[in-house]
């Protein structure tokens, strides 16, 4: 019998530590841009075993740029050059059978070849290759990327403002930003990963300018609308676990 996430299965995921972490990170600079999405278009994307998690019957779709600092393995420390990237997630919210809540993520563009090739191998997720820049000037993020095999340039400009109070476990931006769980496809089967940090520190956003050409690059219909649900967040120092059976 397939179980839906409970709100305890929910907190539980944010409390849980990585006991054991393979990797540890910071993301910066996050800016959530969430669309509504038809649940049957994306329950026939995932694998089998995943079910697509809905917050009131509703379910989400996600772009999600941000960046990448002080990323390092066990061991080792941060790295010029390396160490400080862009990222782009293209994401969707499910749970396992036993009721798992985390993330499904479509494709992930990053402009650090070697950080593609790492986490295509240790977490089995779709990375890409893509020229990515980003610029902070005056409490303003302008951000571009344009995915290897496409032509076309992603953009966004959008600025954080003042702190806002922590996501309302229950709320809609609790669901969409308070996850903690990834699941990848193996050739084994279903993994999950797991990933610690505090819960995010909101803020306000001020969208300049916006696009949903991630979504095309990944074979799904352009909303043609603006995003249904937007958030930011300065950032969380972040602890990652490795892939575990379900």
């Amino acid at each position: 019998m397939i179980q839906k996430p409970t709100l305890e299965q929910r907190l539980f995921a944010r409390e849980a530590s990585v006991s054991s972490a393979v990797m540890y990170q910071r993301w910066s600079e996050l800016l959530f841009l969430h669309w509504r999405w038809d649940a049957g278009d994306l329950q026939r994307r995932l694998p089998a075993g995943l079910h697509v998690d809905t917050h009131e019957g509703e379910a989400w779709l996600g772009v999600v740029p941000f960046l990448m600092d002080r990323v390092r393995p066990r061991f080792l420390p941060a790295v010029p050059w390396v160490s400080w990237f862009r990222e782009l997630n293209v994401r969707t919210y499910v749970h396992d059978d036993e009721g798992r809540p985390g993330v499904w993520f479509f494709s992930l563009d990053c402009e650090q070849p070697v950080a593609v090739r790492l986490a295509r191998w240790l977490f089995r997720l779709p990375y890409f290759d893509a020229a990515m820049n980003a610029e902070r000037c005056e409490g303003r993020v302008t951000y571009a990327c344009r995915r290897r095999s496409e032509r076309e340039t992603s953009r966004f400009e959008y600025g954080l403002g003042k702190a806002l109070p922590r996501a309302e476990p229950g709320s809609l931006a609790f669901w969409l930003v308070e996850r903690y769980v990834l699941f990848a496809e193996t050739r084994n089967g279903l993994r999950l990963g797991r990933v610690s940090h505090e819960p995010y520190p909101l803020s306000e956003v001020t969208l300049g300018s916006w696009d949903a050409l991630p979504l095309k690059w990944d074979g799904f219909e352009m909303p043609g609308r603006a995003p249904d649900h937007v958030a930011g967040s300065r950032g969380v120092d972040v602890r990652v676990g490795a892939l575990e059976r379900l």
